[in-house]
């Protein structure tokens, strides 16, 4: 993984990074996506529904640098040149999750061979973070399938540093024939404003109207 680190000194974004660093400001908005097409095309092809989410949301995460921002364990301010998804699976049995990673660097249909094989070797072992060591250049997306919702939030109070989107969906719901699910994106205001996490609604609900071009 190459980190690219930023000289706030001469980077455009300096007042307002500072700004909200200094506010500690993140903020959230909850959206709800046309899945009717990846809906279909997963059923038809026999995928689970989950993991093309997860391969799709990191697909939108590596379009822009403004979604891979953060500090460093060494303390140091810049971008990934990508990242990989670390999501929630659920054990039945204990009703615990645990949080796992599995890179997509290699496309869709290997993904999916590696996220079936991570999720029955990790699933029920009672440990959040059984997969280790965990590499800094993750995404965290998790899914919440039995409740839909108009909003989420989490708070991140340990690490004022902590620059990473953080991606959430809810139960799928039916509306005029088409399928819809609530995804909720939070973001740092430090490197993320408004205009960012419309691109980023914007490009997935784009990205699941075609599933069998990006699903590759």
């Amino acid at each position: 993984m190459k980190f690219t680190k930023i000289d706030i000194n001469n980077w455009e974004r300096k007042e307002v990074f500072n700004h909200f660093l200094n506010q500690q400001t993140s903020f959230s908005i909850t959206n709800n996506i046309d899945i009717t097409e990846l809906y279909q095309f997963t059923k038809e092809k026999g995928y689970q529904f989950y993991p093309a989410f997860i391969f799709l949301i990191t697909q939108v995460v590596n379009t822009n640098k403004h979604f891979r921002m953060n500090v460093t364990a060494k303390g140091e301010l810049g971008y990934w040149n990508r990242v990989i998804p670390m999501y929630t699976i659920f054990d039945k049995d204990s009703a615990l999750f645990s949080a796992i990673f599995t890179d997509i660097d290699e496309g869709f249909e290997r993904f999916h061979m590696d996220y079936v094989t991570d999720t029955e070797l990790y699933t029920g072992t009672g440990k959040l973070f059984p997969k280790a060591p965990v590499p800094e250049n993750v995404v965290n997306i998790s899914m919440i399938p039995w409740t839909t919702f108009t909003g989420f939030n989490l708070n991140i109070n340990t690490n004022p540093n902590y620059l990473l989107p953080i991606v959430t969906a809810g139960k799928f719901f039916n509306k005029k024939g088409n399928i819809y699910l609530p995804l909720s994106l939070q973001v740092h205001h430090a490197v993320c404003d408004g205009y960012h996490t419309a691109l980023f609604m914007d490009t997935f609900q784009r990205l699941v109207r075609n599933p069998k071009q990006m699903l590759k």
